[in-house]
């Protein structure tokens, strides 16, 4: 199938499935299963372009490679999320807030807002087809570095959500912020994994620019989850939701843990303490 083609079903596919999340989160009033699917939907249909794609030179092994990355990543997000939803009662606050804030318009500007979201999938699969189609007749360094980063990614934000997972399911914890591990270097370090994957796309796209300029459609996906993340549906929403159930004590964690970027403690936190 040539690239336009492969295009335009990876396009609509990722609309309708967009809908149909939209209607099992409205029957079932779990907005969770809704970033689940998406996560799905993201490696389904990367893998899609990865493979399905034809384009002059390609190498049928980065195809391959780049579909497989895709899928790891996806399957890796998109289970841990449906188990967290399923063994959760509660629906996801962000989503609760929207509920909240929409009133009797909440599901059709959720429909609307969940094809925004298919848009946003559309171009993180335009990334992965970027990088699977990567003229360049041998696998090498780029290639390398591009599995590395992923591996570095999916197995960071495993750690994270694992560490989260268990400081949760501690009673003397409940009311409490996670502050240890990866959480004692970042307010989000899952987050930050999660964008830190999508460079492995570029990173493999971009092996050769000078032979394939349309390897910088790639950067699209870094760029993107960085935006969406730290900017309007990932850190905003979350940390006013962790404001208001957590107060003071979130209020004094987010003094001295920077935001997205793991480091150390902040430096006037630091200085304080002297």
């Amino acid at each position: 199938m040539g690239i336009v083609s492969a295009i335009v079903v990876a396009a609509v596919g990722l609309a309708l499935t967009m809908a149909v999340a939209w209607l099992i989160a409205i029957r079932t009033g779990r907005s969770g299963w809704v970033d689940a699917i998406w996560s799905l939907a993201v490696g389904i249909f990367g893998a899609y372009v990865a493979l399905v794609a034809t384009a002059e030179a390609d190498n049928e092994r980065r195809q391959w490679l780049v579909a497989i990355l895709a899928l790891a990543w996806s399957l890796r997000l998109g289970l841990h999320i449906a188990m967290r939803t399923i063994g959760d009662g509660r629906d996801d606050p962000r989503y609760s807030q929207l509920k909240q804030d929409w009133g009797a318009g909440f599901a059709s500007r959720l429909f609307w807002f969940l094809q925004v979201q298919a848009a946003a999938a559309f171009l993180l699969v335009i990334s992965i087809m970027a990088a699977a189609h990567n003229p360049a007749p041998e696998l090498g360094f780029s290639d390398l570095t591009g599995i590395v980063i992923l591996l570095v990614a999916v197995g960071g934000e495993a750690l994270a959500d694992r560490q989260l997972t268990a400081f949760r399911a501690k009673p003397t914890n409940r009311g409490k912020v996670c502050d240890i591990g990866l959480w004692g270097l970042s307010r989000h370090p899952n987050y930050f994994f999660e964008w830190l994957g999508w460079v492995a796309y570029a990173a493999i796209a971009l092996g050769s620019p000078a032979a394939y300029p349309w390897g910088y459609a790639a950067l699209a996906g870094p760029v993107l989850m960085y935006w969406l993340l730290v900017h309007v549906s990932g850190i905003p929403p979350l940390e006013a939701h962790m404001l208001r159930s957590r107060g003071d004590e979130f209020r004094r964690y987010k003094a001295r843990v920077n935001a997205f970027w793991p480091g150390g403690p902040k430096a006037a936190t630091v200085n304080a303490g002297r």
